[in-house]
């Protein structure tokens, strides 16, 4: 059993992670993690698990979280490996071998790499160190301060490594890699000068002066833009040594080799025995107040605060002030120690002091008259139950933190909860008043809604009145208020969110101009024109994963009746596909049977048939969502999504989308396109698309009455591309089936350059193809039921364990009902050969027995020797050697009639086996011979079994020096193309040959 902190907050055991349930039992192990083998008290453990005011029940709640924990732990035998969850009083300790946490082992293996003399031991231990971290540390917990200002510690202490394994690969000579560890840092930290300045370093020593210079100077200009001042002296010094300059001071070194008081600081905040370095305060005084006597009670990282990355002395002018977010010298950092006053404008326009307690030069603006209005807030309540999205929470923290008027598009299909994640996440940073002191705006665009969308002039009304602009002032043009809206807004610091946006061009109008505000669109749409324009950062919206998922449902249902079920919660999360509306939905009906189980609701919500009304709810509902979606779809993206519920695959490429809408690929491709863009099926690898469960039961419900024609055309789409397909992955063989007489013509048939590509596509249709069987046998189109089944038998042949005999028995039973003697002979041939495969040969027996004469009743030859040596095969499996020798003897009688040499060389090739069975040696090498004379050297895996055989049957007679080069040719071949099964075989006969020949 281990535990991470450095990245997901995780139990893991042999089996793997443990379920630890919501966020605040994950936060609850992370606080107890952080201070290992030591007492946390009740007090510091609410504070941490409720950012705002705690509930009147919290130390209920809490108490429940950790008796869950603690039997957690004890389910899975934690005490074997001593570690146990211990009360003491009115505190709680988690007792365990410190090896056991990561950050234990992270902070040992950082103090060993100290202690190398060698920097090439250095580089071992800090890429050991470093590789522990699995991303952001104490991940998948709530957001609180004590455990924020945790993992900056935590992450500190890993920049730190960093760079220090940057100072050892440089001290190795190894700039290069030091450039390449670097790079990543410092994008993600660009004022973090000592970054900055070891990577300038790097790059100008591993012989990339341009990008060293380049880099410090668009370090220098961010420096400048952002804070106002120059580079401190160790950039400067950097970038000097790069220039040749002499300095005046040494080139900066790391702080974790050459600045050994830091690192005895850090020695001493650790606490003895209380797990990683820097993760754990100092000990308390006996009075259990902080050490500052302010009375505050301290989270577990409070002595980690950390410090502040190397900045030049303050400017004298007010002018050059660091804005807000620059005390800790992370660009948007939440945690800043004090409130830190914009920087002006120093253009050429003049100063505008934000502050006028303070006042600056007075500045040419225009205010009104009417007193000041309160910093206007226009958010919805804050979304009850809102559960997860630790991930996205983090992604908008970094998108919006920017300077430069940060644009962030959060996208997602309909139910996956864009609108309650935006808000969440503007409330809490609202609440900080950090980030956006001047207020928040907010504006439903209703893009997707019964009602209709507000035009541009009401939302602009409305937030003009928000920042404090009488009615009476407001222009009576859209492009004037347009223009006052960005000019208030350009000396502030607003957050905008627009919910439910359609379009593009429904949002541009109502960006603010600020350089300092930031923008947050939720649309179920991609927006790329929004992308384009305006450098908006997409911020993608997935279903909830299991654990997320479960959170949401133990919302509402409750932490025990939920955890009392988890096979039940992933189930339903599946059948929900992770949308927390229908998870909500769920949720609700289960609220109204207390009595009921969540097995039960999910056995209800498998019924595909009920599902999709099962998730619907008054006027809330999956479908409803879908339908206000699909009912803004341009008209060929709306046709072909009411036609995806007849399509018989899990996905679809634009070929079949063409087939089923009966346009060209090129139009079927844009089609798939636009539903892309909405959310409504989902990119994969070789441009298929795929339709969520959900949307493809919604989909059913809109498909057009009747529906024979676009299933005509997609059945015939298939048995073109899957006669072509054939056709290109054995191109010796001769078509096992016709085209019917009735098949409407093809706009585009899909051309395959060889075999593989041929064998991919087979793989990829698979489940679309055997879904045509059944769907052309439902609706009585036999005819091409059994020959799209037959035209299946080069992927059947290749994977021939893999259960195809349900299938082979539905082609079997539609060629029975079109009376056709060939199809039937061939679908018994094929389905008695899997039969045998799989050991059943009674059964198989029973096919094969019958297709050779129903073969020679078609006058097909070359179908009857095939027949003719599939039955023999079964029968020597059985110890019917004679009649099988008799019967392979006629499949090369009857190849030779067909003048087909494919034919006659499989013939022949199981008769040299036959052979070899019964000891006719003479023969069996033979038969190998003259099959290998006819089998051409794209037959790879023929020519391998063949030389196999007479390479087996030469031993037999004794010449193994023959023997050896044959088989030697078959096991070469059957390396260079993957051959497996051949290369097995070929090597087994080798090692049987004489040692000493």
């Amino acid at each position: 059993m281990e535990f991470r902190i450095l990245g997901t907050v995780a139990v893991v055991t042999e089996t793997g992670e443990l379920p630890l349930g919501p966020a605040k039992r994950s936060g609850l192990l992370a606080m107890l993690l952080l201070r290992p083998n030591s007492v946390v008290r009740v007090e510091q453990l609410i504070a941490a698990l409720w950012e705002d005011e705690p509930p009147l029940h919290a130390k209920a709640v809490l108490q429940s979280h950790v008796s869950r924990l603690r039997a957690l732990l004890t389910a899975h035998d934690a005490e074997m490996y001593g570690i146990r969850l211990t009360t003491q009083g009115s505190a709680y300790a988690l007792q365990l071998p410190e090896t056991l946490l990561d950050a234990h082992r992270f902070e040992e293996l950082v103090a060993l790499a100290r202690l190398q003399h060698r920097p090439a031991d250095t580089v071992q231990m800090l890429r050991e160190a470093l590789s522990l971290w699995q991303g952001p540390a104490l991940t998948g917990t709530v957001r609180s301060t004590p455990l924020e200002a945790a993992a900056l510690a935590l992450e500190e202490l890993r920049i730190a490594s960093v760079e220090g394994l940057s100072e050892a690969y440089g001290q190795l000579g190894e700039h290069a890699r030091a450039a390449a560890v670097l790079r990543p840092e410092s994008v993600a930290h660009p004022l973090r000068e000592s970054l900055a300045a070891a990577l300038v370093l790097a790059l100008g020593r591993s012989g990339r002066q341009s990008d060293a210079l380049d880099h410090y100077h668009r370090t220098r200009r961010l420096l400048a833009d952002e804070l106002g001042v120059d580079p401190g002296p160790v950039l400067a010094a950097a970038y000097r040594t790069i220039l040749g300059t002499p300095s005046v001071q040494a080139p900066p070194q790391a702080a974790f080799a050459s600045q050994p008081q830091a690192q005895a600081q850090a020695q001493a905040q650790a606490k003895p025995s209380a797990g990683p370095v820097d993760t754990v305060p100092p000990s308390r005084p006996a009075s259990d107040e902080p050490a500052d006597g302010t009375g505050a009670d301290p989270s577990p990282a409070l002595s980690l605060s950390p410090s502040p990355s190397p900045s030049p002395s303050p400017t004298p002018s007010r002018e050059a002030a660091a804005p807000p977010d620059a005390g800790t010298g992370t660009p948007g950092s939440p945690d800043s120690a004090s409130e830190p006053k914009p920087r002006t404008d120093t253009g050429s326009g003049p100063a505008v002091d934000p502050y006028p307690e303070h006042p600056a030069t007075p500045a040419p603006v225009h205010t009104p008259a009417e007193p000041p209005t309160p910093t206007p807030n226009l958010l919805p309540r804050l979304p009850r139950g809102f559960s997860g999205r630790e991930a996205e929470l983090g992604a908008l923290d970094r998108v919006l933190a920017g300077e430069d008027a940060p644009v962030c598009l959060l996208a997602g299909p309909a139910g996956v909860g864009k609108t309650a994640l935006a808000v969440h996440w503007a409330h809490r940073r609202h609440a900080r008043h950090d980030r956006f002191p001047d207020g928040v705006l907010f504006a439903d665009l209703r893009g997707f809604s019964d009602t209709p969308a507000p035009e541009t002039p009401t939302v602009l009304r409305e937030f003009l009145l928000a920042l404090g602009v009488p009615a009476r002032r407001i222009p009576e043009t859209t492009a004037a208020m347009g223009a006052l809206y960005r000019s208030l807004a350009a000396h502030r610091r607003l957050l905008v969110v627009l919910d439910n946006a359609r379009t593009s061009a429904q949002v541009r109008p109502l960006l603010p101009g600020g350089d300092h505000c930031a923008t947050l669109i939720t649309s179920r749409d991609r927006l790329g024109g929004l992308i384009a324009s305006d450098a908006a950062t997409p911020v993608p919206l997935n279903p909830l994963p299991p654990g997320d998922a479960a959170g949401l449902l133990a919302a509402v249902l409750g932490d025990e009746r939920v955890c009392a079920e988890p096979a039940a919660v992933e189930r339903l999360a599946g059948l929900c596909d992770g949308l927390p509306l229908a998870l909500r939905v769920t949720a609700a009906r289960l609220a109204e049977r207390p009595e009921g189980t969540l097995a039960a609701m999910a056995a209800e919500l498998a019924d595909e048939q009920r599902r999709l009304s099962l998730l619907d709810i008054e006027d809330t509902g999956v479908s409803a969502a879908l339908r206000l979606t699909v009912r803004h779809l341009p008209a060929p993206a709306a046709e072909l999504f009411g036609l995806i519920g007849l399509h018989t695959g899990s996905d679809l490429d634009r070929f079949t989308a063409a087939a089923l809408t009966g346009t060209t690929p090129d139009e079927a491709d844009t089609a798939l396109g636009r539903l892309a863009a909405a959310h409504l099926v989902t990119e994969s690898a070789g441009g298929r698309r795929t339709p969520h469960d959900l949307v493809r039961l919604y989909a059913r419900t809109l498909t057009p009455e009747p529906a024979a024609e676009p299933l005509g055309r997609l059945l015939d789409h298939y048995l073109r591309t899957a006669l072509a397909a054939a056709a290109a992955a054995h191109p010796e063989s001769r078509p096992c089936c016709a085209l019917p007489a009735d098949i409407r013509p093809a706009v585009a048939v899909r051309e395959f350059p060889g075999r593989a590509a041929a064998l991919d596509w087979f793989e990829a249709e698979r489940s679309g193809l055997e879904g045509a069987v059944a769907a052309a046998a439902g609706a009585g189109l036999h005819d091409r039921a059994w020959r799209i089944a037959l035209l299946l038998w080069p992927v059947i042949l290749l994977r021939v364990g893999d259960g195809w005999v349900p299938l082979l028995e539905q082609c079997l039973a539609s060629a029975e009902h079109e009376d056709d003697p060939d199809a039937q002979s061939r679908a018994r041939a094929l389905l008695g050969w899997i039969l045998h495969e799989e050991g059943r040969d009674d059964e198989a027996l029973v096919h094969l027995e019958q297709a050779p004469g129903l073969a020679a009743r078609a006058g097909d030859v070359s179908s009857e020797a095939i027949a003719c040596v599939n039955l023999a095969v079964a029968l020597n499996g059985t110890g019917a050697h004679d009649r099988a020798g008799l019967l392979l003897s006629r499949s090369v009688t009857l190849a030779v009639q067909a003048q087909h040499p494919p034919t006659e060389a499989l013939a022949l090739h199981h008769l040299a086996r036959h052979c070899l069975d019964t000891g006719a040696h003479e023969a069996a090498l033979s038969h190998a011979v003259r099959a290998l004379d006819m089998t051409s050297s794209d037959e790879a895996a023929r020519r391998v079994l063949l030389q196999t055989a007479g390479g087996e049957a030469l031993a037999a007679l004794g010449r193994p020096d023959d023997a050896a080069d044959l088989l030697g040719q078959a096991l070469r071949t059957a390396e260079s193309v993957g051959f497996e099964d051949g290369v097995a075989a070929a090597r087994k006969a080798l090692d049987g040959l004489p040692a000493d020949r």
